[in-house]
């Protein structure tokens, strides 16, 4: 895959900005109201709890980004580990699709936030329409190239931190934090532990926005040392808005009106503060993140599927225009905008990274030791964490909506059956594939 012309490449900080434009994006402005649907009146724990349990999962990207920095990111980092082939193509299609599910979820988060406006519910069909338009705007700016995009995301970034920031402050200055025993009595929630560790799912899946930044090896100055810097400052920028806006929230909102509000929580909260500037504060705010987060997404998304194509792990693409791998992108993250609520979106796409991240540590550790100077046991302690929080996650969700957890299991199931399909048209009668590419 080419890289892009030193003048056109992304600085660290247009690097930041994009990383933290996908997290932002969806992230705080509709997960917090369903981690708090999850783990009662402790989900600002949840989240900070969250952030620690990203940082041990950020290490091994970070490690990989340092070592093999490359516009294909996860895909090559897959690609060293369990070599080409079958395992590679599986995994890495589901962080494509994770990505797009993510895309999805913020393209449903600007059409419900933008219908608060006009007391329009979360449930009406001009939600994923609005959506879908949403997507093709990003597809424009995207089309433009990496300065347009770059100079979109540092702005956008620059006003939704200084803006949620607002919100933040003035929310914990307003209004009155729980107390130590209502927050013992585990008050809005009746799932306990069980629903705590749940909620880690979906508070890590607003922290996952950090693994589109190995999506930039190609394009950002300085790759080897950039890329790893981006990633932690981005998870750090973030962790900090996350606990400070939903400490501000739960000191302003019941659990149980955060949970009536679940989709618009954010919104919701800025009424005691301001008032109804608060809504229209909160909806402007939401639009810019939300805007910034898929234009971020779509970038890194269509970065990895052509680094897919390129790495003959899905089939070429042959088309004449001039971005395929881009409208494949669009086309299916329109799809799923259509097609799914905020509440499955985010839980499949949960699922669907949590399988992704813990292939990508167990490719670290297993594989890699003699390539990679990293240590052992926070590699371990990632796979720990991913599996016991996946593990409780889709129990809670065979018993409370059996169906996220029976259409993620397709998906993984069909993803593996193409990619085996398709890795029998690379090889020969001697049994080798042929999967030669040129190496970033």
């Amino acid at each position: 895959m080419k890289h892009s012309p030193a003048g056109k490449k992304l600085s660290l900080v247009g690097s930041v900005s994009l990383g933290t434009g996908v997290m932002i994006g969806a992230g705080i402005f509709v997960l917090l109201g369903q981690v708090a649907e999850l783990a009662g009146i402790l989900f600002p724990l949840a989240f900070l709890v969250g952030a620690v349990v990203t940082g041990f999962s950020a290490y091994s990207y970070v490690k990989f980004s340092n070592a093999y920095p490359s516009s294909g990111g996860i895909a090559n980092f897959l690609r060293k580990a369990y070599g080409p082939g079958t395992a590679t193509g599986t995994f890495s299609l589901l962080m494509y699709v994770s990505m797009v599910i993510a895309e999805s979820l913020v393209a449903r988060t600007f059409g419900t936030y933008t219908l608060r406006l006009f007391d329009i519910t979360s449930t009406s069909r001009l939600v994923p329409m609005l959506g879908v338009a949403l997507i093709a705007i990003a597809f424009i700016i995207n089309i433009s190239g990496n300065r347009t995009i770059g100079a979109t995301a540092t702005v956008t970034a620059i006003i939704k931190i200084l803006g949620i920031a607002v919100l933040a402050i003035a929310g914990l200055a307003v209004g009155a934090l729980p107390t130590f025993e209502t927050a013992a009595g585990g008050a809005g929630s009746d799932l306990g532990v069980g629903g705590f560790i749940a909620a880690l799912a979906l508070a890590i899946l607003a922290y996952k926005g950090f693994t589109t930044i190995t999506n930039q090896g190609g394009d950002i100055v300085d790759p080897h040392r950039n890329v790893g810097r981006s990633i932690i400052i981005s998870v750090i920028i973030c962790a900090a808005i996350y606990v400070a806006l939903a400490l501000s929230v739960a000191a302003n909102l019941s659990v149980p009106e955060i949970i009536a509000a679940k989709d618009y929580a954010l919104a919701e909260a800025a009424r005691p503060v301001f008032g109804d500037w608060g809504l229209w504060f909160t909806v402007s705010l939401a639009i810019i993140a939300t805007v910034s987060g898929l234009i971020a997404s779509v970038f890194s998304a269509s970065r990895l599927l052509a680094m897919l194509s390129n790495m003959k792990q899905i089939p070429r693409f042959t088309s004449r225009l001039s971005n395929p791998a881009l409208i494949v992108t669009v086309l299916l993250a329109s799809t799923l905008t259509i097609l799914f609520n905020l509440t499955r979106i985010a839980a499949i796409g949960a699922i669907f990274y949590l399988v992704m991240d813990i292939a990508i540590h167990w490719g670290l550790f297993r594989y890699l030791r003699q390539e990679i100077d990293f240590r052992p046991v926070i590699t371990l302690a990632a796979i720990l964490f991913d599996s016991v929080i996946l593990a409780v996650f889709l129990v809670l969700k065979l018993r409370s909506d059996p169906l996220v957890p029976v259409v993620a299991l397709i998906g993984i199931l069909l993803v593996l059956i193409a990619q085996r399909l398709f890795m029998i048209t690379h090889t020969d009668s001697d049994g080798v594939m042929h999967m030669e590419m040129d190496e970033d």
